[in-house]
């Protein structure tokens, strides 16, 4: 579930191994690059963090990061 803290929603995914989290993130970038808006996100071996605002809004967050963020649960 995406939590909303300081003006960002975040989300912690955990995969099998590095193989998975990798191609998750591959997937994520396609998704992104085609909504134009862009996640910030971490990854260590088989987790990844991603945090979503509006850089443009002013590091807020706006229906384009919910709408990212729905859009990111729907390829799991």
């Amino acid at each position: 579930m995406w939590q909303e803290e300081n003006n960002t929603l975040v989300k912690k995914f955990e995969f099998k191994d590095f193989i998975e989290a990798f191609g998750f993130m591959t997937r994520v970038a396609f998704l992104a690059e085609k909504m134009n808006h862009h996640p910030n996100w971490n990854n260590v071996y088989n987790r990844v963090e991603i945090r979503l605002n509006t850089h443009d809004a002013g590091g807020i967050v706006t229906d384009k990061d919910r709408k990212l963020a729905e859009a990111i649960d729907k390829l799991l």
